[in-house]
């Protein structure tokens, strides 16, 4: 039985699900078997992808529109496949990057693997530029900031290590210079992030956007000149 996602990530309306509705009906999924949520992707409480993975029964296919309907990020994505795998559940992709995806087909899961090594790789690419640029600075005399303070370069270093099982909590703080308490309260032992972890990442991105804005800083008004 084919069962069906939607996701959107407003709820005041401004976003509609007749597109999704519409692919996942015609790729033959039962009116009656769809389930969609109103929230961000990045939102762990999405009551329609619980009830959504709660109904799938063994030789079940869960269908979605796009790859990024349904997960936060690539390795929960993965996780959640293999997960399904492990139900004897399929998973369906219809379009997008992840077209390709069809794990009740040889080449669906194929596909699926690559998936998976590329998410791999590109962890323990985070990882080993991550530390590298930690090992610089403690040769130039830098921590990386001040002890126990949790940095963005940090934090996509934590995120990355900590979804891996030879990762050791106490190796990986001493590593990054922070507590037990700092690391946890940024991200959790899967490695996806908590609010404070959310919140230094957002303000990361908050002050480029500033200084993007200030006039000589190559933002909009940086070019202006007079005569």
């Amino acid at each position: 039985m084919l069962i069906g996602y939607m996701r959107v990530s407003k709820a005041d309306g401004s976003q509609v699900l007749d597109l999704q509705r519409d692919a996942l009906l015609a790729a033959g999924v039962d009116p009656a078997r769809l389930y969609e949520d109103h929230a961000s992707g990045r939102r762990d409480d999405r009551p329609g992808l619980a009830a959504c993975l709660k109904s799938l029964r063994p030789s079940d296919t869960l269908v979605a529109w796009k790859l990024d309907r349904l997960g936060r990020d690539l390795r929960h994505l993965i996780t959640l496949a293999h997960e399904l795998t492990g139900r004897g559940v399929g998973l369906r992709i219809l379009t997008g990057e992840g077209a390709a995806i069809d794990t009740t087909s040889p080449n669906g899961r194929l596909m699926f693997g690559v998936f998976a090594a590329l998410a791999e790789f590109e962890r323990e690419l985070i990882v080993e530029r991550t530390r590298a640029g930690l090992a610089s600075a403690r040769a130039r005399g830098r921590r990386g900031g001040r002890p126990y303070k949790m940095t963005p370069a940090k934090l996509r270093l934590a995120q990355a290590a900590m979804g891996r099982r030879d990762t050791g909590v106490g190796a990986l703080c001493a590593e990054l210079g922070v507590t037990r308490q700092t690391l946890y309260r940024h991200v959790d032992p899967g490695g996806r992030l908590r609010p404070d972890g959310e919140r230094l990442l957002r303000h990361r991105r908050g002050d480029e956007r500033m200084q993007g804005a200030l006039p000589g800083t190559g933002g909009p008004e940086g070019d202006n000149r007079h005569g």
